[in-house]
């Protein structure tokens, strides 16, 4: 490994690690409550789900950069792939409690694991799509 290849791996490893905590900050405005705030709070089922989310998005970037030429290329990539989870995101959160009144940031919010994790899970799953398609 040269120098020029730690570079370039420290590079690509900052502006990844500098997207993802972006994208999570983009992600919390669409939240009914603040997740940093209920994390400090101990609120365990927040938290759940704020880690399955932050794995999904680093799984996301993971494969954009395994198959981008490019940083720019990886880096957009992984934004539009942020984008269209989000999308999935709300839509299934509408249709869960349009359907059957299932309520995921509220019962997240109130503590409720089993709410955390399909919340969470439906993201992971939409990066596990998502980046087969990459």
């Amino acid at each position: 490994m040269t120098l020029e290849n730690v570079v370039a791996m420290l590079v690509w490893t900052g502006a990844g690690g500098a997207l993802l905590v972006v994208l999570m900050m983009v992600d919390s405005l669409f939240t009914r409550y603040k997740d940093l705030e209920e994390i400090r709070k101990g609120n365990v089922a927040v938290t759940t789900r704020f880690i399955i989310k932050l794995l999904a998005q680093a799984y996301i970037l993971s494969q954009s950069i395994t198959t981008s030429n490019s940083l720019g290329e990886a880096l957009f990539v992984s934004v539009i792939s942020f984008l269209i989870l989000l999308v999935l995101e709300n839509l299934l959160r509408i249709i869960l409690r349009s359907t059957v009144n299932l309520h995921l940031d509220k019962g997240t919010q109130e503590g409720k694991i089993a709410h955390a994790l399909f919340a969470g899970s439906i993201h992971a799953a939409g990066a596990l799509i998502i980046g087969a398609c990459l």
